[in-house]
């Protein structure tokens, strides 16, 4: 999957990976991770995802990553916010209030561009991927956060051999693969979201799982 083709779901509104409301899990679970007041939450290919909001209403700073100019300036327009706009190496930064995404690719990312971050959101990035990216992916977060940070992080899980992603399927072992050895990995909530993915039942798939984890570091 090259960034062509999220480039061409933006260009074409075919977005319905994106969920207008903010995520019910992490408004359930977010506290879990005890983050500091006033610190830095990433949120890694962040779209236009209201949950960006919802954190910065709590008194976040917020720093997305995202490769779609469209759904940079989407973001702040529909929350009506102005935002300013510099370079930021290979980025395009967009800022207002505490709000900023880094537009660009994820894989560009150096360590300095993060290192103000204290924990992550990932709702959408690992099952966006298919599984030779997602190693891609991981590894780059490794060394984007040698040091370790603490994560709240959505799966999903269903049968590949009826359907491929996006949204791919994640499952525990391969996340105790990319993460185990740096982090505690424990599950917060498995949730039957088998009727809020038509993309997917209309492939076939009838069992679809969302998993809710938070990943502690061991550093």
């Amino acid at each position: 999957m090259k960034a062509e083709f999220w480039h061409d779901r933006w260009e074409q509104n075919r977005i319905g990976f994106h969920d207008d409301a903010v995520n019910a899990h992490l408004q359930q679970f977010w506290d879990r991770l005890h983050v500091p007041p006033h610190a830095t939450v990433f949120v890694p290919l962040c779209g236009k995802s209201r949950d960006m909001w919802w954190l910065h209403s709590l008194g976040y700073q917020v720093l997305g990553v995202e490769l779609s100019p469209i759904a940079a300036e989407s973001f702040f327009t529909e929350n009506h916010l102005s935002p300013t706009t510099s370079r930021q190496g290979p980025f395009l930064r967009w800022e207002a209030t505490g709000l900023t995404i880094l537009q660009g690719d994820y894989f560009a990312l150096r360590p300095e561009d993060v290192s103000h971050c204290e924990a992550v959101f990932d709702r959408a990035s690992l099952i966006a991927l298919p599984p030779d990216m997602r190693m891609t992916y991981v590894e780059q977060f490794h060394r984007l956060f040698a040091t370790g940070l603490d994560l709240l992080l959505l799966t999903l899980e269903y049968d590949q051999s009826i359907a491929s992603g996006p949204p791919f399927a994640v499952f525990d072992s391969e996340l105790s693969d990319h993460y185990g050895q740096n982090y505690r990995i424990d599950l917060l909530k498995t949730a039957d979201v088998s009727d809020e993915l038509p993309s997917l039942r209309k492939r076939g798939v009838t069992a679809i799982e969302e998993k809710v984890y938070q990943l502690t570091s061991r550093s």
